[in-house]
């Protein structure tokens, strides 16, 4: 997945803050869906590369109950973690016991489970 992902930062759109980040959407059936971050001059129309791939998956058809693993990797010495609005989503697309793999282009990796990383999400019962 690492090689996948290191391709896949070169997709990345980012000329204002130079920070490359991808992700992919792995299916309980092996399927996989690309995701790359998205800049935009208006910073708030920016769009992540964890929410580009469960959106690429949405949109070919993939249910929630599909989902079974996302990989992250940052253009970065460091391993980032996931921004807590993708945090959000990744809780509503992602049963809570579900892997999170965070790593950086040396290989280098964190994994989370949803649960972990977004311990008190929003959900249909705050409604």
């Amino acid at each position: 997945m690492q090689e996948k992902l290191l391709h896949l930062l070169n997709h990345s759109y980012s000329p204002y803050s130079k920070f490359r980040v991808a992700a992919i959407v792995v299916t309980k059936d092996g399927q996989e869906f690309n995701g790359v971050n998205v800049e935009n001059a208006s910073y708030g129309a920016t769009i992540c590369a964890e929410r580009v791939a469960i959106t690429n998956a949405i949109a070919k058809g993939i249910k929630k109950e599909e989902f079974e693993k996302l990989y992250v990797m940052c253009d970065s010495d460091k391993i980032g973690t996931c921004c807590f609005i993708c945090r959000q989503v990744i809780s509503e697309f992602f049963d809570k016991e579900k892997e999170i793999v965070m790593m950086n282009p040396k290989g280098e990796t964190l994994i989370k489970k949803v649960s972990e990383l977004c311990p008190y999400p929003f959900t249909e019962e705050n409604l």
